[in-house]
């Protein structure tokens, strides 16, 4: 059974899927939206963990508003495992996050993306790695900083011995208002010859071009600037 989360494209902007499911709301697992059966949530120690290989993808999806320290262990143990996950959060206070994937599962692969709306301070942490080959860990972290904001983000990516094939990518992206602080640390460690191995920061700015263009199409700067941040986010 595939529960229907139709709110969750209307309110996040999040497409849901034939899949396993494990929810979070504000930082609360929600037993009551999640359906899965290849995957097992350990609440004390904030680890899922996968050691059946499921017919159907796993959907992490981590939404709402976040404050304080909050840990998310992802370990996949099973082979030709496919999780996703789609964290889409806001952050009105400070928070700390740090995710960690462990990969071990043969052909198998973590595709994630983190998506933040920064009103205060904000550092992200994200280590991911592959301990056999033929394995992916991929996660992309956007971030909207606005004004007078920190925004620390950090992320390593280790390709561990006998590791070799594997395809790892750690990437932040951030769009900044001019009064915040940025800082961004992506790094890697290789000990086995990867299929693709990447990781970058980059803060973002709208063009001109693009600026005159939704101008030109009667948008006012406060509308210009909601569009511009949604299209940088999603």
């Amino acid at each position: 059974m595939v529960i229907n989360m139709s709110y969750l494209w209307q309110e996040f902007n999040i497409k849901t899927f034939p899949a396993e499911t494990l929810v979070f709301r504000d930082g609360v697992f929600c037993e009551d939206l999640s359906e899965y059966e290849n995957a097992e949530f350990i609440s004390d120690k904030n680890l899922i963990s996968v050691n059946k290989t499921p017919k159907l993808p796993i959907h992490i999806i981590y939404i709402g508003e976040i404050a304080g320290n909050i840990d998310l262990n992802i370990e996949i143990n099973a082979e030709n495992s496919n999780i996703v996950m789609d964290f889409k959060t806001v952050n009105k206070k400070p928070s700390f996050l740090n995710i960690s994937i462990k990969n071990s599962g043969k052909n198998s692969v973590f595709n994630g993306q983190i998506i933040d709306k920064n009103h205060k301070e904000l550092k992200i942490n994200v280590i991911g790695q592959h301990l056999v080959e033929n394995t992916g860990i991929l996660v992309k972290t956007r971030v909207a900083a606005y004004k007078n904001t920190l925004t620390d983000l950090s992320g390593c990516a280790k390709i561990e011995k006998n590791a070799q094939n594997s395809d790892s990518d750690v990437s932040f992206y951030v769009m900044a208002d001019e009064s915040a602080r940025i800082i961004l640390k992506p790094t890697q460690y290789i000990n086995s010859v990867p299929e693709k191995a990447s990781h970058s920061a980059a803060l973002y700015k709208p063009t001109e071009n693009q600026i005159n263009y939704l101008r030109t199409s009667g948008l006012g700067t406060k509308e210009i600037n909601q569009v511009i941040e949604e299209a940088f986010l999603n």
